[in-house]
This record gives C-alpha cells, sequence and structure tokens, in this order.
C-alpha cells in the first residue's frame, strides 16, 4: 500500500509499475507539487571523501528536481556512529520523510562505502544496507551509485547517476568554430578530451557496452564515419567508399552492427554495416533525404527523418529495411528522432513557428509531447533510464554559444549541464559497469 505521505510528491509516471519487494517502496506516480525532504548527515568516517561523497550523493538527487535535502542546522540529533540506533523522533520532528546514513573507511588508497535507506514516517529500513569498495580516485563513481540505488528504491525507477555523456566541446567564433570531442560525467565533471580541434567532429555516439564510439568528422575534408576504441582513443575510418561521404552513425543494440547515412551523387539513403567484417547493406532506396537514424531497444525497427514528403518528418521502418511508416503529424518540421531505452517514447527535434523544440512521441505516433522550447533546441539524448533527456541549446546572435541542458519527460526541471566551453551533440552513455 503507498504511504500518504509520499502520494502527493511524486512525478507524472502512471504508465510505469513499481517493481515487488518486501521492503516498502514508493512509487513516483502523481504529478510534482513538492520535492520529496531527506536528510543526508555527513558520512562519518572523519575523512575529506566522506566529506565529498556526502555532497555528490546529495546534488544527485537534488538536481532531479524530485528530491529536497533538508539543512544540517534543522538537525536535532545527528549519526555519529553508523551502526546506532535511528531516533526517528528527531527525523519526523523536522519533517525528512527519508534519512540517508552512511560510512566511507579509507586505507591504503582504497575505499569503502557503507549506506542504508531509512523511511522515517514508518520507522524502517528500506531494504537492507549496501556497500561500494574501489580506489580513492573513485570516490565520484561510488557516490552516484549510492544516489543511485537511493533514487531506483525510492521511485521504482532505472538508475542513471552512474554514467557519462559524450559531446562535441566547442570554441572560437560562429564562422571559426573549432570542435573535438570530449566525454564527462553526466553531472560534467571529469571532462577529458578524446581528439585535438583539427579536425571538424559531429555526432558522436557510444556502444551499446561504452567500449565504443562512432563519430563523423572532416579529417579528410568530406564527412566521414570512424570508429574509436574508449580504452586507448584509437580509432579506424568505418565505410570507406570511393566518392561517398558517410554520417549520423549509430550503433545497432548488438554492438556489431552501425547504422549510417550514405550519400553519393547528391542522394541520401541508410545504410547497415557490420562493423567487424565490413559487410553492408543498403536500408532504403528514395530520391529524398534519409538521415538521422536510431535503434528501438530490441534491434527489431529504425527511426529516422526524411523529406521524402516534402519536408522533413520522422519514420518509423524494420530494421532490415522495407516500406516506413510516417508517425509526425503536427505543424512544422521533424528531425533528429532518438529512440528511449525504454522502448515507449522517441525523442525529437521540431522546428515550427520560428521556433525549435524537444519532444517525445510515441513509436505509433501518438501522445506528442512538447518540453522544450527556444531559439534552437536540437540533438537530443536519453538517459540510461528513458526518463530524462539532455540537448543543445543554441543562444542567439553572433555572441550565442551552444550549452547542454537536461529536462525530463514531464517537461520539468530544465537545467544547463555545467561544462568548461560551448558544448553541443550530447550523447548519454549506459550505465558504467
Amino acid at each position: 500500500m503507498k504511504h500518504p505521505f509520499f502520494a502527493a510528491v511524486l512525478l507524472a509516471l502512471a504508465s510505469l509499475a513499481a517493481p515487488v519487494a518486501a521492503e516498502p517502496t514508493i512509487r513516483f506516480d502523481n504529478p510534482v507539487i513538492e520535492p520529496m525532504p531527506f536528510a543526508l548527515p555527513t558520512f562519518t568516517g572523519g575523512s575529506e571523501e566522506a566529506t565529498n561523497i556526502t555532497q555528490v550523493i546529495s546534488a544527485d538527487l537534488t538536481g532531479t528536481g524530485l528530491f529536497r535535502e533538508i539543512p544540517s542546522s534543522a538537525y536535532i540529533s545527528t549519526v555519529s556512529n553508523f551502526d546506532a540506533p535511528i531516533a526517528y523522533n528527531d527525523w519526523q520532528a523536522i519533517n525528512a520523510q527519508v534519512l540517508i546514513t552512511g560510512e566511507v573507511q579509507s586505507s591504503g588508497g582504497k575505499i569503502v562505502v557503507k549506506f542504508r535507506l531509512y523511511d522515517v514516517f514508518t520507522g524502517q529500513a528500506m531494504g537492507d544496507g549496501l556497500q561500494f569498495a574501489g580506489s580513492a580516485k573513485s570516490w565520484r563513481r561510488m557516490a552516484h551509485k549510492v544516489a543511485d540505488a537511493v533514487y531506483s528504491r525510492i521511485t521504482g525507477e532505472g538508475p542513471y547517476f552512474d554514467s557519462r555523456v559524450l559531446f562535441v566541446s566547442e570554441s572560437g567564433s560562429k564562422e571559426a568554430r573549432q570542435k573535438r570531442l570530449a566525454v564527462m560525467d553526466y553531472d560534467g565533471a571529469n571532462v577529458q578530451y578524446l581528439t585535438d580541434s583539427s579536425s571538424i567532429v559531429l555526432a558522436p555516439r557510444f556502444s551499446p557496452d561504452g567500449s565504443r564510439i562512432v563519430y563523423t568528422s572532416y579529417e579528410t575534408g568530406f564527412p566521414r564515419i570512424y570508429l574509436m576504441n574508449t580504452r586507448d582513443l584509437s580509432k579506424r575510418p568505418l565505410a570507406e567508399l570511393p566518392g561517398t561521404m558517410t554520417f549520423a552513425p549509430r550503433f545497432a543494440p548488438d554492438g556489431r552492427t552501425v547504422v549510417f547515412t550514405l550519400d553519393k551523387d547528391g542522394n541520401s539513403d541508410l545504410y547497415a554495416m557490420d562493423s567487424e567484417s565490413g559487410q553492408i547493406s543498403q536500408l532504403t532506396n528514395a530520391p529524398s533525404i534519409e538521415t538521422a537514424p536510431s535503434y528501438s531497444p530490441d534491434g527489431s525497427q529504425i527511426t529516422f527523418e526524411s523529406d521524402r514528403s516534402g519536408n522533413q518528418q520522422i519514420y518509423v521502418m524494420s530494421a532490415g529495411g522495407g516500406e516506413p511508416t510516417r508517425i509526425s503529424s503536427g505543424k512544422g518540421r521533424y528531425a533528429a528522432p532518438v529512440w528511449s531505452p525504454r522502448g515507449d517514447f522517441i525523442a525529437f527535434t521540431k522546428i515550427a513557428d520560428g521556433r525549435f523544440y524537444i519532444g517525445v512521441i510515441r513509436p505509433d505516433g501518438s501522445d506528442e509531447r512538447l518540453l522544450t522550447s527556444s531559439f534552437l533546441d536540437e540533438s537530443p539524448t536519453w538517459a540510461p533510464n528513458g526518463r530524462v533527456i539532455m540537448f543543445t541549446r543554441q543562444g542567439e546572435g553572433a555572441s550565442g554559444s551552444a550549452s547542454l541542458y537536461s529536462v525530463d519527460i514531464s517537461g520539468r526541471n530544465l537545467h544547463q549541464v555545467p561544462t568548461p566551453s560551448a558544448a553541443s551533440d550530447p550523447a548519454w552513455s549506459p550505465l558504467l559497469p
């Protein structure tokens, strides 16, 4: 039975079933009225890692817009010993609904993070405590894992904090923009650069296991697809076919097949290629522009954009090709469709009445929702749990630069993702192993 205290503070996810569990769980199935208040005393252990880990957990949870941390100045009691009994009355008195406690043990460059989650109202632990262990350098990942566990337990949703995002880091004026591939934690931390800025790069995409990247580069002067190994950053071109240009690549769920656009003699069609054998097959054959392909999670279908009807629209077809079905029907143009990891929605960019929008639509074309609106919003990408979308927002005028933003699928909690410089073309990784 759903706890009445939690019923009014939940995200609009009524179509989703909460997992069955013996411990009390909270299902987020109502519109957000007020973020859920939680208490997060600094993890015990007395180390710098303990403080830093606590801060990252707080940032992860509050960044969803679903949670609100109660300041420590309001605490009546503290948690100085991880195994000490919980004074539930003290936490109830400050209206905490959830209490998170933890301990960080550090020794010889290794740390162990333990934590527990409590339902303050009922005075019960929500499941058994968990722990993560690793090198002291990986403390941020362990913090994200703790936050993921808390988020999933309370919402019934899949985790997404322990993930990374590929993007194109931009510098210079709009007339002479320099671009290079970069990767960062989902929250903008730990930025690493994967290429230099000697060649324009576009549209990077992770493989399903995160071990490889496909992207478009103008290294030869023309757009061409490259495959990069994320461990050693070695790269090689794909689909080297004379007299062609290749772009807009994306992996299939099998991690081996890459679907992309091939332009030959001014005509653009979709092709699929086995990245290991090099075997290639043509999927569309039309006198229109077919581009921006994206597989359904089960690999059976592909969504893409095409102007075969006269302007950009979204289509769905079998992964092996065949006659596509148009699913976009609203006013304006539709572009850059991306299938959700859950399979329930396709995200897209819409251009109408001089504005750009990020929206979602069901694979059958129903239930279209516009989530954002601005001078230029484009390039949506899904979080691993299919509940948050990151995208590029471009400012107006000569000084307007590109930035990364995220929004949940209800259209709430829009905020900018911090990056060291201008950034575009985000691509969310799967959960890290």
